[in-house]
């Protein structure tokens, strides 16, 4: 890791409801967005055919980058559903690490 590099906040899918979300994309780039919408598709495939989790790294309003290891139960253009009920928007999200 780069010295001007912030960590990463770890954070449990139960907080994800606490977090505030911009109305705007973070991804600006419709190539970008392309590719998040088929890798949230293959998180969705992993989560329902095996049961496997997923690093989900996404941005808050405030600009800080998070990550949450959780399942992907559904996923449409706008939200993913994660395991235990809770949800967060597919504009917030920055990448998959699978």
């Amino acid at each position: 890791m780069q010295p001007d590099l912030q960590p990463i906040e770890t954070v449990e899918k139960e907080s994800l409801s606490d977090l505030h979300y911009s109305p705007a994309d973070v991804l600006t780039d419709p190539k970008d967005r392309r590719q998040r919408h088929h890798d949230a598709e293959r998180a969705l495939t992993l989560g329902n055919a095996h049961h496997s989790k997923v690093n989900i790294y996404f941005q808050t309003a405030d600009g800080a980058t998070k990550r949450v290891y959780t399942t992907v139960w559904a996923a449409d253009d706008e939200h993913l559903s994660l395991k235990s009920g809770g949800s967060l928007p597919l504009r917030a999200v920055l990448r998959f690490e699978f």
